[in-house]
């Protein structure tokens, strides 16, 4: 990547270029969260990338505001539907909102830089118990 690739990319901390999780969600038809893994590009108030997740290959386009955090995003499956995501970008929570498909219905989603605590707090956790002496 030249010096000048580098500078077109968004410096504003909330939508940083590169490797994204997430997830969707499709209550009550389907109970657990829907992962996804995106590459998302954000420059001059325009976000590119692709991904994929349990429906299969997407590619994705939108824009985003400075100034609000407002964040809109097409998702389109490849030889398939396409799916509208509404939300905001903060600091430290990745981008959450709400996402369309006009003839289906309507459900929440949350995506994040791949490398960051998940900020819903649902991360796996495992918990050792002290053993138990008997007899002893």
């Amino acid at each position: 990547m030249t010096e000048e690739t580098r500078t077109r990319f968004e410096t504003d901390e909330r939508f940083p270029t590169g490797e994204w999780v997430g997830f969707w969600l499709q209550r009550p038809h389907i109970t657990t969260r829907q992962r996804m893994e995106l590459v998302l590009s954000f420059a001059a108030g325009r976000i590119t990338g692709d991904g994929s997740d349990s429906v299969g290959p997407f590619a994705m386009q939108g824009r985003y505001d400075l100034k609000t955090g407002k964040v809109v995003i097409n998702k389109y499956y490849v030889g398939k539907h396409h799916v509208l995501y509404e939300g905001w970008a903060e600091i430290d929570k990745g981008i959450w909102g709400v996402w369309t498909i006009p003839t289906f219905g309507k459900d929440g989603f949350h995506i994040w830089p791949k490398g960051m605590k998940d900020p819903t707090g649902h991360e796996l956790a495992v918990e050792l118990e002290e053993p138990v002496l008997v007899g002893g």
